[in-house]
């Protein structure tokens, strides 16, 4: 990494409390210094090395206005690291945001909608983004199911963003870090 914009810190490799079905995933809670060089508070793709081993990986916002970065166990495992460790992490900002992956039920409202998908498609990539986070941020499928109807009725509108989310969880508290265990 050699970009003027890397920044280079240790921290600490945290287990989470509630992992979910997937236990082989740890994470790290950004320093704030860090954090703010960053482009944006809500979700944000950079490159990065762990320990040296390269990475390219999207933040999630840890409602604090930082960021946590999810460590898969391959990366741990490339990067000869495990949960407990302190490691040296290097992160810049990518150049360009990579085009966000639509959730499948997403895509298929998006598919019924004609109007909607048209203005999707000449959204921009951070405008999709931001969608897509609303949505999958929702902690109830009555409530991601809603956010779907609605991401589709204002698409079909002609929003071209997400009215009222905020994308940091800073005031909405609606988004954090996972807990870690002790």
């Amino acid at each position: 990494m050699t970009s003027t914009d890397t920044k280079s810190f240790q921290v600490k490799l945290l287990k989470p409390a509630r992992p979910g079905d997937d236990d082989s995933w740890a994470f790290v809670i950004l320093p704030k210094e860090a954090s703010d060089s960053l482009p944006r508070r809500g979700r944000t793709t950079v490159a990065g090395a762990l320990n040296g081993h390269g990475f390219q990986e999207t933040l999630e916002p840890d409602g604090q206005l930082s960021h946590w970065l999810r460590v898969s166990r391959e990366l741990r495992e490339a990067a000869g690291v495990e949960v407990g460790d302190t490691v040296t992490l290097e992160i810049r900002p990518v150049d360009k945001e990579p085009e966000p992956e639509v959730p499948p039920d997403l895509a298929e409202a998006l598919a019924a909608s004609p109007e909607a998908r048209q203005v999707w498609e000449g959204t921009t990539t951070i405008a999709r983004l931001d969608w897509i986070h609303w949505v999958v941020s929702a902690k109830q499928a009555k409530t991601r199911a809603k956010r779907i109807r609605d991401a589709c009725d204002q698409l079909a509108e002609g929003k071209k963003r997400v009215c009222c989310f905020d994308p940091s969880g800073f005031y909405s508290k609606a988004l954090r870090a996972p807990e870690a265990a002790e």
